[in-house]
């Protein structure tokens, strides 16, 4: 009987063909090149930043010197106790706070997520014209109503108040009611008609269970509304006259100002970005603690339309 020769087999050596290696050279490439450019971009942002900073605790001669002064040495810690007390900025602070940026954010809030919600989940008629109306509103520039609005404040004799940035907030946001519309919209509708067949009125559904549900969309709407109370000049410059009524963005300015007038520009840039970086900070350490919610919420919004 022939015997019949067996084969070993063995296992299969990988060769890699060159197109095959080409590619993984050109995707290694491909990321290097982008999280380069991606930490340039990142080094141009954050720059500022920390020249902002770094200024802060310098002293004349460091501030002017040439080359730069990257790293203070030494540090004058003292300027920021002395620059928020050379010119009283405890007022300031108290008027952008609680004159100014928490009213203005709590009542945008509070109508936008109102009417968002009726443009979302209440079924009625002309609902989407009035919705695209909404929205067309956002192409007009603030520069363009800025004089008939403060024509008709003025009327009012609300110059030289904060009625003309906490009324209007009353009225709602079209970018925030666009927001949180298409937020709302992502929220199974079974949701809310599980809580109108338990006799929940539209209220109830809104506070019951569409704002449980829509926080990170409400953290957006929160620090951009805050941001932008906090950061604004041209507003406040319009309406308000007397210093004691200046938010913290004018006390900036005038801080830098009355120093030229009076020729006192020792110490004056060092000082003015040390108010800078405390005027800063609690934005900053906003968006720190409040990241992930704030960014699942830009990630989230949008995906039902």
């Amino acid at each position: 009987m022939t015997s019949i020769p067996q084969t070993v087999s063995t296992p299969a050596q990988v060769v890699q063909h060159p197109s095959h290696r080409s590619q993984l050279l050109l995707n290694w490439l491909t990321r290097a090149a982008t999280y380069t450019l991606l930490a340039l971009l990142g080094v141009t942002w954050i720059f500022p930043l920390y020249w902002m900073a770094t200024s802060s605790l310098k002293d004349d001669p460091q501030i002017y010197t040439v080359p730069p002064v990257l790293i203070p040495d030494p540090a004058f810690w003292n300027n920021f106790g002395d620059a928020w007390t050379r010119f009283d900025f405890n007022l300031a602070a108290f008027n952008s706070v609680f004159l100014y940026s928490l009213p203005v954010t709590f009542f945008t809030l509070l109508s936008s997520m109102v009417v968002a919600y009726g443009f979302a989940k209440i079924v009625w008629r002309g609902r989407e014209p009035l919705f695209w109306i909404c929205i067309a509103t956002m192409m007009l520039p603030w520069q363009v109503t800025m004089v008939p609005l403060f024509i008709t404040f003025k009327q009012f004799g609300w110059i030289n108040t904060y009625w003309p940035f906490v009324v209007p907030s009353l009225f709602g946001n079209a970018y925030f009611i666009f927001l949180l519309r298409q937020f709302f919209r992502s929220i199974p509708e079974e949701l809310s008609d599980a809580a109108r067949i338990d006799g929940a009125d539209e209220f109830g559904i809104l506070w019951r269970i569409v704002l449980p549900l829509s926080k990170p969309a409400i953290a957006v709407v929160l620090l951009f509304r805050f941001l932008w109370s906090w950061n604004d000049y041209l507003g406040p410059l319009i309406y308000i006259n007397t210093e004691a009524m200046q938010p913290l963005a004018l006390a900036i300015y005038r801080m830098r100002t009355l120093a030229l007038s009076m020729g006192t520009t020792s110490m004056a840039y060092p000082h003015l970005m040390a108010v800078s970086t405390l005027v800063a900070l609690p934005i900053i350490l906003i968006f720190i603690f409040a990241q992930r919610t704030f960014i699942e919420g830009i990630s989230t919004t949008g995906l039902k339309g």
